[in-house]
């Protein structure tokens, strides 16, 4: 039987798979999905995203809904929630207690099933005055700690902040500019996940 890829992460993965027959979602997984489908490969995809999901969500339902569908491949995106909440619901996550839970969710995965992986870093383009202050801040860190995961486990990785901003440039000055691939500075429009796709597809190459 053909080992799956499967994606876990929070609502940019989710995507609303829960209420598409597919399980797919709308989002970078479904386009993703059609990519693979396009070339032939034949691997299951399987979408456990979860709306609102923080690095410490991930780790306690990593069994089962990472380690149970035994992965060939495994794609995480997760991090704009540990640090969305500190600003929406005053209850931040540090970025020690973020590497935490995702340094524990990689070594159980690579340990058990030593599986192909994929890190994706998690972005914000901002939108409001408040957002500016959230990469410096706080989301800066959590970056840092995805791209050292990734070379400590030799998962590829997706550079994902500097690559939309460069491309919202394309789309407009600002925060005009940020809208158009994520209007709400965080949740990809479609243009967003297109370019999210693109980047996953590239990344899954080099393994």
């Amino acid at each position: 039987m053909t080992r799956p890829i499967v994606f876990i992460g929070d609502s940019i993965t989710d995507a609303g798979r829960r209420d598409d027959p597919d399980h797919l979602g709308h989002g970078y997984v479904r386009l993703v999905s059609e990519a693979l489908a396009a070339r032939g490969d034949t691997r299951p995809i399987v979408n456990t995203g979860i709306s609102g999901d923080r690095a410490a969500d991930l780790r306690a339902r990593w069994e089962r809904d990472a380690l149970a569908h035994d992965p060939e491949l495994l794609s995480v995106y997760v991090g704009v929630n540990d640090t969305w909440r500190r600003y929406d619901s005053g209850d931040p996550t540090t970025a020690d207690a973020f590497e935490q839970s995702y340094r524990s969710i990689l070594r159980d995965a690579q340990d058990r099933l030593a599986p192909r992986m994929i890190l994706i870093e998690p972005f914000v383009l901002p939108v409001t005055a408040e957002q500016d202050r959230w990469g410096v801040e706080d989301l800066d860190a959590k970056r840092a700690v995805v791209a050292s995961l990734a070379e400590e486990f030799g998962a590829a990785f997706i550079p994902l902040q500097s690559l939309l901003l460069d491309a919202a440039a394309q789309h407009g000055s600002g925060r005009a500019g940020h809208a158009a691939l994520a209007d709400d500075g965080v949740h990809p429009t479609p243009i967003g996940s297109e370019l999210i796709a693109g980047a996953w597809l590239a990344a899954e190459a080099t393994l």
